[in-house]
Formats: C-alpha cells, sequence, structure tokens
C-alpha cells in the first residue's frame, strides 16, 4: 500500500516539473522571436501649444441670494394668512395677521397718557411763567418758584417716557401683520393659523430671492492657480456658464464675482460663486448643475492630437519618447477637447515628443524605430499589398 502511494506523489511530482521546464521553455522560445522581430515602425507628433481661453468645469450648487426666515416679533394667535405656499411675494407684502387687540389697546391707553401729560404739562408751563414773573418781584419765595419749575420738569420726563411708551405700543401694533422683508418665493407654511406663536416659535415660513441668483461651486486648487495666473491682475468678473441636470445649457451667462481667500484643506479647493439672472424662476435654490468658468486672458497650453491618446482603467496615456529613443507610457490629463486636439493639464510639455502612428505595437520600454509620417504611408501601403497578396 506504501509503495503505491509512492508511486503516485513521484508521477505527481514529475508531471509538476516536467510542466514547469515546459513553460520556462516556451517562454524561452518567445523571447527569442520577439528579439528577432525588427524594431516596430513607428512616427512622432511633437507636442505643440496654442493660444485659448481655457475653461474650467466644476460641481455648482444654486443658493439664493436672500434666504430669510419670516418670524413673529410679539406674542399672539394667528388669525389669517394671505398667500399660497410656492408664491411670489414682494417686499413689504403682508404675510400672516396676528391678534390686534391686546395691542390696539395698548396703543390707545399709552395714547391716552400722553394726552393726559402733555394737559399737565401745559398748565404746569403756564403755573411757571406766572412764577417767574411773581419771583421777580418778590411776590413768592424762591423756593416755590423752585418747586413749580421742577413739577415743570418732572412732567417733561413723564410726557417722553409716555411718548415711547406709545411709539412702542405703536411699533408692537405694526408688528401684528407680518410682512415680507425681501422679494421672493415663499416656502411651506411652518405654523398654521389658529397657533399661539411667540418671538422663539421658529420661523413661520421661508423665502428664498430668485432674481438675480447665486451659484456656487468647489475649484480645485491647481485650476485657480492656473486660472488666476493666466488672469493676472483681471482676476474677477469671469464669464460663467451653467449646465443644467438635464443636458440643457442655461439661457443666461453669469459672472465669477465672489472667490474665497482660503483653500479649503479638507478638499483641496477654493470656493467661488457666480451671479446669474433668473427673470422666470428656472434656477431653484438647493440645484444642482455643471459650471463652466471660463478665464478672462488666453493662455498658452500644451495640446496633443486626439489619435495620440489611450485610455485606460488608471486614466488617459500617450507614448513619450524619452532621451533613449524609447517609448514610454506617460499619463497626461487633459482639459476640454479643441477640434482634433486635446488641451493637456499635466503630463507632457512643448516639444516633447510622443507616438501617433504605429501605437499598437508599441511595448512600453522597447526599441522602436523611429521613422517619418511619409515612410510610415509607404510602410502602411506596402502591408496592405502583401496581405491582398496572401489573400
Amino acid at each position: 500500500m506504501k509503495k503505491n502511494i509512492i508511486i503516485i506523489i513521484c508521477i505527481i511530482i514529475a508531471a509538476i516539473v516536467f510542466r514547469f521546464i515546459f513553460s520556462a521553455a516556451g517562454n524561452y522560445i518567445q523571447n527569442q522571436n520577439r528579439k528577432k522581430q525588427p524594431a516596430p515602425a513607428v512616427s512622432l507628433h511633437e507636442v505643440g501649444e496654442e493660444s485659448i481661453i481655457r475653461s474650467f468645469e466644476a460641481p455648482g450648487r444654486v443658493v439664493s441670494k436672500y434666504r430669510v426666515d419670516v418670524l413673529a416679533r410679539i406674542s399672539g394667535y394667528l388669525l389669517k394668512s394671505y398667500f399660497k405656499e410656492g408664491d411670489m411675494v414682494r417686499e413689504g407684502q403682508i404675510l400672516f395677521q396676528i391678534e390686534p387687540e391686546e395691542y390696539s389697546n395698548a396703543v390707545n391707553s399709552a395714547a391716552a397718557n400722553v394726552k393726559n401729560l402733555k394737559a399737565q404739562l401745559d398748565y404746569a408751563e403756564k403755573q411757571l411763567a406766572r412764577a417767574s414773573e411773581l419771583v421777580k418781584k418778590d411776590y413768592i419765595a424762591k423756593a416755590q418758584y423752585d418747586q413749580i419749575l421742577s413739577q415743570r420738569d418732572s412732567l417733561r420726563a413723564q410726557l417722553a417716557s409716555a411718548q415711547t411708551q406709545y411709539n412702542d405700543a405703536n411699533r408692537n401694533l405694526g408688528y401684528t401683520n407680518v410682512k415680507s422683508p425681501v422679494n421672493g418665493k415663499v416656502g411651506i407654511i411652518n405654523v398654521t393659523v389658529g397657533n399661539y406663536v411667540t418671538p422663539s416659535s421658529g420661523a413661520l415660513t421661508t423665502i428664498n430671492s430668485t432674481d438675480p441668483i447665486y451659484v456656487t461651486f468647489p475649484l480645485d486648487s491647481k485650476d485657480f492657480q492656473a486660472i488666476a495666473n493666466s488672469d493676472k491682475e483681471q482676476n474677477t468678473n469671469r464669464k460663467v456658464e451653467l449646465i443644467l441636470s438635464n443636458g440643457k445649457k442655461y439661457e443666461f451667462d453669469g459672472i465669477q464675482d465672489f472667490q474665497d481667500n482660503k483653500v479649503d484643506i479638507s478638499t483641496g479647493t477654493v470656493t467661488l460663486r457666480a451671479t446669474f439672472k433668473n427673470p422666470n424662476d428656472e434656477l431653484i435654490h438647493g440645484e444642482f448643475a455643471t459650471v463652466k468658468l471660463f478665464a478672462n486672458k488666453p493662455s498658452n497650453v500644451p495640446v496633443v492630437p486626439v489619435t495620440t491618446v489611450l485610455e485606460n482603467q488608471a486614466g488617459k496615456y500617450v507614448y513619450k519618447i524619452d532621451e533613449n529613443n524609447l517609448p514610454q507610457l506617460t499619463y497626461i490629463k487633459v482639459g476640454e477637447q479643441k477640434g482634433d486636439n486635446w488641451i493637456v493639464t499635466e503630463g507632457v510639455q512643448k516639444g516633447d515628443k510622443i507616438v501617433i502612428e504605429g501605437i499598437q505595437k508599441v511595448i512600453p520600454g522597447k526599441p522602436v524605430t523611429i521613422v517619418s509620417s511619409e515612410e510610415m504611408k509607404k510602410i502602411k501601403t506596402e502591408s496592405v499589398t502583401e496581405n491582398k497578396k496572401s489573400e
């Protein structure tokens, strides 16, 4: 039994060794064949530059210029509301009414107090005028005159205080009509008619202004630096386009009129803001869209033909020829497409040589035969002719 097991194990080991030797031999033969094959012919393209107005895309969010919570400034029962949710309202328009009787009574009481004190003060002024004449002729004592003067001054102070109370009572009565502080679109009613409200009850509703309207967006700090270097002193009021979520371009262009004074360390971006006209209320607070920001001045940027750019899971790349005339896989970052070229933001520079024809046969780091575009056309023609003959 043990003998059979040993035989089986020896057979398995022999099979493994044979497979390893066979695989190594196959790889050796393939390598030898590759060495015998001539280096593939390629033609090159020298990376150039174009003077263009650069643009940068970023995700944007629509934000109302004014977002105002409508609050009760006094306490009382809500009697009426004068709008429907979603209505457009104007500044100063009455939105709610709070029960006014208590505040109307306070105004009447304060007005009566003012009237009473005015009458007393008027009498005191006349008394003081008479006392002034009498004290000059020594018909009354100076102390009596001073007492009348003091009473007059006290009534003046009481009248001023009463007038302030009357003004406050009128102000509170005015607060029974809750008015819109801005033009805009009214939101959901949070507190309905019949409820008792106070200044601490929270927002009765919220108003978002709609025209003009803001769009805020984060721009990568590298892109921000690039556009700042391009525009230099003209570093404000840039043109902005907006692409809506349905892919449609918004009819009005905006102006980038604000930029934050710091880089967000968690995202590596700078927050910018653009202002757009919104006469038809097409843009709604909180909506997401794509922002396209344009530089004010043109700048020179590297460009490469679209046909030289390949792509894999790691991104876009080209084959750049190194100092030893060997092709190296070089990843690039691109911006927008300009005609038949990609605008390159990172990876290659003006004057670099990249493979434009014969790309399919290139192996990174392996020798290639560099030929002119005319020679490459001739090679292709000969290859087509040979293929037809073989068929």
